[in-house]
């Protein structure tokens, strides 16, 4: 079953969303790279990594449903940030963001009784709250650390552990 025009558009959004999340979080990575914390680098180069996989997912489903997903511009994230802590503060304001335009979309899929978008849809409102739930415990942990040279390393160290994947759809 295709999608309705209304829909396709707002798919599309979504892939340029996932594709501008995936930017954003390579240049937080940058940010922390130059405070020299390879570790968190690491750990929002994967999270950029796992954004694209994210839009592949979308583009996988539309072309699957004999749609030809379009990209629309990707913005260039912000580029300066005061502090580690404001650059994670950063990630959880568009993860934020992205949680929102996914309850969106499938607030507009069932108003255009697009059920076979459920199931994809379903996968990304639970992604999104774990998204949102780890970004917020390490902010938290960040303002316990405060400016502790030594926890911060700590930290740095344990998020340079996460296990690497894949763009991939398998790899997220």
């Amino acid at each position: 079953m295709k999608m309705t025009k209304k829909l396709e558009s707002a798919f599309d959004a979504q892939v340029t969303l996932e594709l501008q999340a995936s930017t954003t979080y390579r240049q937080l990575a940058i940010e922390v790279d130059v405070r020299d914390l390879p570790g968190m680098a690491a750990w929002l180069r994967h999270q950029a990594d796992e954004e694209v996989v994210h839009a592949n997912k979308f583009i996988d489903h539309m072309v699957d449903r004999d749609m030809a997903p379009k990209i629309g511009a990707v913005a260039a994230p912000p580029a300066k940030f005061a502090s580690v802590l404001a650059v994670f503060e950063g990630a959880l304001e568009h993860e934020q963001s992205v949680s929102a335009a996914i309850r969106d979309l499938y607030r507009l899929a069932d108003e255009e009784g697009d059920l076979d978008s459920r199931p994809l849809l379903n996968w990304f409102l639970e992604e999104q709250i774990e998204e949102e739930a780890t970004v917020s415990e390490i902010i938290g942990r960040l303002k316990l650390i405060g400016d502790d040279g030594p926890g911060l390393l700590r930290l740095d160290a344990e998020l340079g552990q996460r296990p690497t994947g894949t763009t991939e759809n398998g790899g997220a």
